[in-house]
């Protein structure tokens, strides 16, 4: 497969130097670990570079971003791919107005590639489609570190960054390469959303990157990746979710049923939790025999990834995130309609219990 990374002219890199201020918090510098990175990729012929399953703009920005600095300081050629579908019309817009070189990961050939990235995602998350025959070369994700990361010879993770695309962005500022305006538009949309416009698990380095990359920012394109025609199967998903809605005090829970693509139940999450005195917005929905989940918390005392992964792992299901939002999937092949419907009432039941939420009649919306 031919790379596709032709998304400016040529950039002129320039000697690895320090453009901006340390920021209280980054205690190993930026510009070391890109060299750390290069050094590495050096002397490999072609990289992989995948995100979690069914990406957000986080994700697909970071993912690119690291392809293009891998081939333009390290010479290596790269391939940027993800699992599962591009389901949101604002992601689908992302890719197809900025032209982003991204590919299904059914179409990579995992042995032509000597150099694996993952990209806002790690190892033990489970939320990939790397087989398990293969480990990774470098990981960059702003998630919580998970042991095994632990193994993987070059890796940037943890910290308190509201996004991955901060850390990338980063990478290019330290690099002294000129980023093209489309990534800058990726990267700069990729933290607008992973942090709810700087609203939520904000740092003071999200918010220097996000003003540093708005200069660069091609406007109209970003209106168009903002506001994009959207399908009738989003309105009727609206319609279900707001059908279907269930109030248990501070708690908002919605079980939406089969669902058109993964990523609508984080929509449907983030949505819900705008409601007046709400804490807690738990979505989910059936896609291809898993159910996803998706959970916000409003309270920054909770964190929403711990207890989404003490709920969801127990069931042998996968899950991951941070304070205030995390997903998960459980497996469903094989389970009875009657199966399935249990399993849904008794993870309803301790995520309420978590909540701290009455489960005697639930309020509905409409």
């Amino acid at each position: 497969m031919k790379s596709a990374l032709r998304i400016a002219g040529p950039a002129r890199p320039r000697a690895l130097r320090p453009p901006r201020r340390h920021l209280p918090g980054e205690a190993d510098g930026v510009a070391a670990k890109l060299r750390r990175l290069l050094a590495h990729a050096r002397g490999h012929r072609r990289a992989l570079v995948l995100t979690h399953d069914n990406p957000d703009p986080d994700a697909l920005a970071s993912a690119v971003a690291l392809a293009h600095l891998l081939e333009r300081l390290a010479g290596v050629e790269a391939v940027v791919a993800y699992g599962g579908i591009v389901g949101r019309a604002e992601n689908r817009a992302l890719i197809r107005v900025l032209k982003l070189p991204v590919v299904p990961v059914s179409r990579v050939v995992f042995d032509e590639h000597d150099l694996v990235c993952m990209v806002d995602t790690q190892p033990e998350q489970g939320n990939h489609s790397l087989p398990a025959r293969i480990f990774p070369d470098v990981v960059i994700d702003h998630h919580p570190p998970r042991p095994e990361t632990r193994l993987v010879p070059v890796a940037d993770v943890g910290g308190h960054m509201g996004s991955t695309s901060t850390l990338l962005a980063n990478y290019f500022r330290e690099s002294g390469l000129s980023i093209p305006p489309a990534l800058a538009t990726a990267l700069y949309y990729g933290i607008k959303a992973d942090t709810r416009d700087l609203g939520r698990e904000t740092t003071p380095q999200d918010v220097e990157t996000y003003l540093w990359l708005f200069p660069m920012v091609d406007k109209e394109a970003l209106v168009e990746v903002e506001h994009p025609r959207l399908p009738a199967a989003h309105f009727r998903l609206l319609h279900t979710a707001i059908e279907r809605a269930r109030q248990y005090g501070h708690a908002v829970v919605c079980d939406l049923g089969e669902i058109y693509a993964p990523d609508v139940v984080a929509e449907v999450a983030e949505r819900f939790l705008f409601l007046d005195r709400v804490k807690w917005s738990l979505a989910f929905g059936t896609y291809e025999d898993q159910l996803y989940f998706s959970l916000r918390v409003g309270d920054r005392r909770m964190n929403a990834g711990r207890l989404i992964r003490e709920v969801i792992e127990e069931k042998g299901g996968v899950a991951g995130g941070h304070g205030s939002m995390a997903g998960a999937r459980i497996p469903l092949r094989g389970l009875a309609p009657a199966a399935r419907a249990r399993l849904r009432q008794e993870l309803v039941q301790r995520f309420l219990a978590e909540f701290g939420a009455r489960t005697r009649r639930p309020r509905k919306l409409v």
